[in-house]
């Protein structure tokens, strides 16, 4: 698909999927050393590896924490990583079930496709309530022999995990939040409670909503899907509320500073902040979003895939690198290419707007 011929629409996915990818290619170096050293840490490599302010791929320098292949000056693909992993599979199940998906799916789906070895926190422990009860109940067509709500009741359920797993939604559906926040929470209902489920909201709804309102009126229009008094949206409107300050992500750290590293509320409000301060500037915007540090491929592919919605060309210097190469951990599969996924997309989504 030539970029030069393509449509609006058809620019907006390329985008999207390239945007989520580099993000997270950016910030997958140093996702270890985030949240097992901590921030300082962080800025400590960041700074002594010249990274500072972070624009580009970061620079390799030995460190038994910091993941050399995806690093500025060896890498050559995007290499696998659940954040591509869940939209890869998103792409899937709505291929197969579309606008008809429901948590049960989402369960089959993941016992078909999804190595519980490619499963952390919150999905591994949905995963293993599944198996637990037994994978022949999730056949097609048959009944489960249990309530599937306690795949949810597990102590990372607020975390981050739905969160990563739902932006394809939003893209699938522009103009549609209401239809994308409710393939959203019926995805993050298998693993996810509360505030776990109100972030993947956001994030689908928002997607959705930034197709035909300026990004601002968008994030009111996601915002107004989750319960006024949750978590989620004060996370939301303390990044919003920060948008445009250097300190954002020093303020949110402090704020959420009891929290996990890979908690939903914490890294959806660096998401917010990171998005609406860089809303034209692409490196900017995932860049400021991984060095704040936490959750930073998470993050830096969130933040890569909503920018990739609003208009502008994700710059060539940060797609060229991994060459149309999506590596990916799912049965059968180790490496997508780009355009098929991009063309699935479309397909998809004109499947849903005649529905």
């Amino acid at each position: 698909m030539s970029t030069l011929t393509a449509t609006p629409f058809e620019k907006r996915i390329r985008n999207a999927w390239s945007g989520r990818i580099s993000g997270c290619q950016l910030g997958k170096p140093v996702e270890r050393l985030s949240m097992r050293d901590g921030y300082s840490e962080l800025q400590t490599y960041l700074s002594q590896t010249a990274a500072l302010p972070l624009r580009d791929y970061i620079p390799w320098s030995e460190h038994p924490l910091v993941q050399k292949e995806c690093c500025r000056e060896f890498l050559q693909r995007s290499e696998p990583d659940d954040d591509i992993n869940y939209s890869v599979l998103a792409l899937m199940m709505l291929e197969e079930k579309g606008l008809h998906l429901a948590t049960i799916d989402v369960a089959r789906f993941w016992l078909r496709w999804l190595p519980a070895a490619s499963t952390f926190t919150a999905e591994r422990a949905a995963y293993r309530t599944l198996m637990q009860h037994g994978a022949e109940w999730f056949a097609e067509g048959a009944r489960p022999g249990f309530d599937l709500a306690i795949c949810s009741d597990n102590r990372y359920n607020d975390w981050i995990g739905a969160q990563i797993r739902t932006d394809v939604y939003g893209w699938v559906l522009p103009g549609n939040p209401l239809r994308a926040a409710e393939l959203a929470r019926q995805d993050a209902a298998l693993s996810h409670r509360g505030d776990g489920v109100y972030g993947a909201v956001f994030i689908a709804a928002l997607g959705a909503a930034l197709a035909d309102r300026t990004p601002e009126a968008a994030l009111q229009v996601a915002l107004g899907f989750l319960p006024v008094d949750s978590g989620a949206a004060q996370a939301v409107r303390l990044g919003f509320s920060l948008a445009g300050q250097n300190d954002g992500g020093a303020v949110i750290r402090e704020t959420y500073k009891d929290l996990s590293p890979v908690h939903t509320l914490n890294n959806l409000a660096i998401v917010v902040w990171a998005l609406y301060s860089h809303l034209h500037d692409f490196g900017a915007a995932i860049g400021d979003a991984v060095a704040a540090g936490l959750d930073t491929d998470c993050n830096g592919a969130t933040v890569g895939g909503l920018w990739g919605l609003l208009g502008d060309s994700i710059p060539a210097r940060w797609t060229a690198p991994w060459q149309c190469r999506v590596g990916v951990s799912l049965a059968g599969m180790s490496e997508l290419n780009l355009d098929s996924l991009i063309g699935r997309t479309i397909a998809v989504a004109e499947q849903l707007r005649g529905r």
